[in-house]
């Protein structure tokens, strides 16, 4: 099992620093583990989260309510859809009834590329190192640090 404080060979003045200072360093290890993950698929990892949650939709969303749903909200969302349909991944769709409106459909494409990722992640998903229980207790500390008082 890891060990934070030998791997980055420090003490720490109590136990609340240490939490804290593990949390950053884990968020920076799982996002260096996610580029190197999405590079070979030509995916960021915002752009796959707009991708898993047009296929947890089912069906055509607005742009904003994507943007609402994103794991890390992006200013540029508008620009990693570009990405997106520049690869086919994605459509937009103009509403009938007003101009304004944009709606995004995953494409065959988009979804045949979620499934081969799907495939892959099973082969490398770290959260594994976790039973339901400790997956369950980690959500409801991490939940808990982001009460505001």
């Amino acid at each position: 099992m890891g060990d934070f404080a030998k791997e980055i060979n420090s003490t720490f003045p109590n136990h609340k620093v240490k939490a804290f200072l593990n949390i950053i360093y884990t968020a920076n290890w799982i996002n260096s583990i996610q580029v190197a993950f999405f590079k070979p698929f030509g995916l960021s990892s915002q752009q796959y989260n707009i991708l898993r949650i047009l296929r947890g939709a089912g069906e055509p969303l607005k742009v904003q309510t994507i943007k609402e749903r994103m794991i890390e909200r992006s200013p540029n969302a508008t620009r990693l859809m570009d990405k997106l349909t520049d690869k086919a991944l994605i459509e937009r769709i103009a509403c009938p009834n007003d101009r304004r409106v944009v709606h995004i459909n995953i494409t065959s494409k988009g979804l045949d590329l979620l499934a081969e990722i799907d495939k892959e992640n099973d082969k490398h998903d770290f959260i594994n190192n976790l039973n339901e229980e400790e997956a369950a207790k980690l959500s409801e500390l991490l939940d808990k640090l982001r009460v505001t008082k």
